[in-house]
């Protein structure tokens, strides 16, 4: 069996068979998963990574500038760990990789934190990088004018010092998770932290930008002088095009015009796992999509009618209609067993009855205009439809419009009262919460505000206690679940794709496209 089974795994390596065929074939010779993912690991590492040629990438999203400030769509995260370098970064297994920051401290009470710089790391401009950069880069994103989505966590910095090749972080309250908040891509070290120009598209990536054309197409070549090139950096030239449309993005990826993709359509999986050459991607994690409803605008800061939107989605029929399978169900709070202190809630259902009970309360008549679009998440349109056509039932008149997916991100996410989006998780519940949830978080685009969220939220940073801990974070589910300003219909499975010869592939359940790593990490094997 394992020769067989090694025999297997370098042709995975190789680019010559899919994963999934591999998995399937260990299991079906005896082969635990563990070990099939242990071997299959190996063979990717000693297959070794292959130097040359241009590697392709074909992604959803269009964004407004190279700034890791705004950076929000995978079109710009992936280039953005292309160019950029972190300061700490998670691994695929949910721990924590030191990148420019070699060693993280904290004294007893977690209120003090001491980074220890690494040296030899250079910026594309020739500059080494410095104690200074990484500390003048904290400050541009703790400063609100930077409009960062960092700026909401970062608030708990009381002050950022440099001694030496050490930043030391004070904060405002103790937080044990604090590497994991530091590994948020925003935070990509800049030049002065990017405080002359965070445009500038200058890091200390493995690519060094040649191309910038936001919206349209991003390019790279390798840095020759990346600190790490025997992990990242083996194509001699990255490119990215955005792509929003799947027919499109999916024929590029059989065509041969792009190497990789992310959000196939969980519609034509089975059908695109038939194409010779292609491999289909698919990793479960926290990554999930939301229907966010404005807590401050009529008639949804009435949390009757919040509640009774709730009840009117049959979120099983989404995810056996739309998702296909590939996903699990929501439960109107954005976390799930991935999370390690995660709590399982009771499972709200689908209830037409009572969703007519508290629509009535509510006192609204009228429809409800709902904003979508297909780049809100693969299938979105489908279920808007699906939430139309349950509601219908419990006497809610629900308008679906479609929008333009150019536009979307700019003038209908956060901008509208309701609307779809999506999300890729984070590696902790703070982290996830602290972004997205809490009363002066940057993307808290349901304007949910409630103090007691807030406080637990603060309090959960500080407790050592992880039973305790884990209680705030159970509390703080039901108190969004039940007052907040989301529908969430179900996680979906993050479904990407390879074409032939594409090398080093390793599943990051993170984000799409291997965290956004995919280019930056990957190689072409022939």
């Amino acid at each position: 069996m394992p020769t067989e089974l090694e025999y297997l795994s370098r042709s995975v390596a190789a680019g010559k068979l899919s994963r999934r065929n591999f998995l399937g074939r260990a299991l079906a010779l005896g082969a635990t998963a563990s070990f099939a993912s242990l071997l299959l690991t190996n063979a990717v590492k000693a297959a070794g990574p292959v130097r040359g040629g241009i590697l392709k990438a074909g992604l959803i999203g269009k964004d407004p500038s190279l700034d890791p400030a705004l950076a929000q769509v995978m079109t710009q995260l992936t280039f953005l760990k292309s160019w950029g370098e972190v300061i700490v970064e998670y691994a695929p297994d949910g721990g924590i990789e030191y990148r420019i920051a070699e060693e993280a401290n904290a004294s007893k009470d977690a209120k003090t934190w001491t980074l220890k710089i690494r040296d030899g790391i250079e910026f594309h401009n020739g500059k080494t990088v410095t104690a200074e950069d990484v500390a003048a880069t904290l400050e541009r994103h703790m400063n609100p004018s930077s409009k960062s989505a960092a700026f909401s966590y970062l608030k708990g910095v009381e002050t950022v010092k440099v001694d030496g090749k050490e930043v030391v972080i004070t904060l405002k309250e103790p937080n044990a998770d604090l590497p994991y908040l530091l590994a948020d891509y925003h935070l990509v070290v800049q030049p002065n932290g990017g405080k002359d120009d965070p445009n500038a598209g200058i890091g200390a990536g493995p690519y060094k930008v040649t191309v910038n054309e936001p919206g349209v197409r991003f390019g790279g070549e390798r840095f020759a002088n990346y600190w790490q090139p025997d992990k990242m950096g083996f194509a001699d030239q990255i490119e990215i095009l955005a792509i929003g449309d799947t027919t499109p993005r999916m024929a590029a990826l059989q065509s041969g015009q792009v190497h990789m993709v992310n959000g196939i359509d969980p519609k034509i999986v089975d059908r695109i796992k038939q194409v010779p050459g292609i491999t289909v991607r698919e990793t479960a994690g926290p990554t999930h999509f939301v229907f966010d409803m404005a807590c401050d605008k009529a008639p949804f800061d009435s949390r009757d009618l919040r509640m009774a939107l709730k009840l009117a989605i049959d979120r099983e029929a989404i995810l056996e209609k739309v998702l296909l399978g590939h996903g699990s169900l929501g439960n109107d709070f954005p976390i799930n067993a991935s999370y390690p202190l995660f709590t399982e809630i009771e499972q709200r259902k689908y209830d037409p009855d009572q969703a007519k009970f508290y629509y009535k309360k509510s006192g609204h008549e009228g429809p409800l205009v709902f904003r979508v679009s297909d780049v809100a998440f693969t299938g979105a349109v489908d279920a808007g439809q699906l939430f139309q056509y349950s509601a219908a039932k419990a006497g809610i008149n629900i308008e679906v419009k479609r929008e333009p997916a150019d536009s979307y991100f700019a003038e209908v996410v956060g901008k509208q009262p309701f609307f779809a989006d999506n999300w890729g998780g984070r590696s902790t519940q703070d982290l996830m919460y602290s972004v997205a949830y809490t009363s002066t978080a940057a993307w808290n685009f349901s304007n949910f505000r409630n103090e007691k969220f807030d406080s637990l939220l603060v309090a959960a940073r500080g407790e050592f206690d992880q039973a305790k801990r884990k209680q705030m974070y159970y509390d703080m589910a039901v108190i969004l679940r039940d007052e907040g300003g989301i529908i969430m219909p179900a996680f979906m499975h993050v479904l990407d794709g390879t074409g032939p010869n594409v090398g080093g592939w390793i599943d990051d359940p993170h984000q799409q496209l291997m965290n956004g790593y995919g280019l930056a990490k990957c190689w072409l094997t022939a």
